[in-house]
């Protein structure tokens, strides 16, 4: 099918433009009760359901997250995202005592850069006092440096603490808004579970929730079968979950987010491709460091940044199965999933899954498409 709509040429007129279906934004829509929304993470890491969508065969199972070694064999290589979540929400008060929320994303010595919430906006030189995890004056300030055109602000601080002892000290994991949390009784767990075992360096506003599932006994029983797990980093930002906001998405841009692959990961990679094994990603994340980093031969290594937004019609040439959880209707990771897999698939996917009372987004349950 292909739609038309309005739009501007050069010229300055109106013009019609025809818009392949897979490139509409409503076509990457389905209906999900909020009920399926997982508000908690399961009581185990690994008891989450776990839909398994063979693509050639054009199979689809309904297992549990500990079941996953059975479909990885020896001579696979699973892909991991080893970033770490800081937390990077912070509450503070104006001096008229209207509150405000930051999400930081980028940090220097002494100043970070942060989206922001709140009913009058910021302007230079307002002073913001800190409140701590219980919502009381913690006795330290900050003051807004710049206000940037995109929401977003230049905050410095003004005591001795840097940014991220100040986020060490009162900041809150920052769970996606459909989470929702409206006082402190689940911080702790949070701060347990929305973090993967295995993440090691700091940096990420989001985790890379595919690897939520994972515990340590799986990664041990996957090496033991002789796949390789080979660990990269991609800091997760807060783009990554930009919403799509045209109607053909080709138009919708991605932020930049920071990345880096070891000589050690892309050997394992390179090798485990050469010999014909498969790369399985753990979560889009991987996916994107992984397509981002294929120099033409393999996968590179070195450290980067990517914007790469990937498409229906994308050339997959480093990964060939993923481990993915259930995305929001009308996202960039909704449309990533559908590129490797074919969107009619993984709507068809989604119904079912809906109909089955699987459950939804960052702490729920999860898919492996090989």
């Amino acid at each position: 099918m292909i739609a038309m709509r309005k739009t501007v040429d050069g010229s300055g007129k109106a013009a019609d433009m025809e818009i392949e279906e897979k490139y509409r934004l409503d076509s990457y829509g389905y209906d999900l009760p909020d009920g399926l929304i997982a508000q908690e993470p399961s009581d185990r890491r690994d008891g989450s359901r776990l839909m398994v969508l063979d693509r050639e065969k054009e199979e689809t199972g309904h297992f549990t997250f500990s079941d996953l070694p059975t479909f990885l064999r020896t001579g696979d290589c699973l892909v991991v995202n080893e970033t770490r979540v800081v937390p990077a929400r912070l509450f503070v008060r104006k001096p008229t005592g209207g509150l405000v929320e930051l999400l930081a994303v980028r940090y220097r010595e002494r100043e970070f850069d942060a989206m922001f919430r709140t009913h009058r906006g910021l302007k230079h030189g307002l002073k913001l006092g800190i409140l701590d995890r219980n919502g009381n004056p913690a006795g330290e300030e900050l003051i807004v440096k710049r206000v940037h055109g995109d929401g977003t602000a230049t905050v410095g601080t003004i005591g001795n603490q840097g940014p991220r002892a100040i986020m060490d000290a009162w900041g809150r994991v920052p769970v996606p808004p459909y989470i929702r949390r409206d006082d402190d009784l689940r911080h702790e767990l949070d701060c347990e579970r929305y973090q993967t075992v295995y993440a090691r360096r700091e940096g990420a506003v989001a985790a890379p929730t595919a690897g939520l599932h994972f515990t340590d006994e799986i990664l041990a029983l996957l090496e033991a079968k002789g796949v390789d797990v080979a660990r990269v980093c991609l800091h997760v930002g807060p783009g990554t979950f930009k919403p799509i906001n045209c109607d053909d998405i080709r138009g919708h841009r991605v932020g930049s987010e920071q990345y880096s692959v070891s000589p050690r990961a892309a050997a394992a990679i390179n090798r485990t491709i050469k010999r014909g094994g498969r790369v399985i990603a753990v979560g889009t994340t991987v996916v994107r460091t992984l397509e981002a980093s294929w120099d033409g031969a393999g996968v590179g290594h070195g450290s980067g940044e990517t914007d790469l937004f990937i498409l229906p019609g994308h050339d997959f040439k480093a990964v060939s199965g993923m481990v993915t959880n259930f995305h929001l209707p009308g996202s960039s990771l909704l449309v990533l999933v559908s590129a490797f897999c074919g969107r009619g698939r993984i709507l068809d996917a989604y119904r079912c899954a809906v109909e089955m009372g699987y459950r939804f987004y960052s702490y729920g349950d999860a898919m492996l498409i090989l």
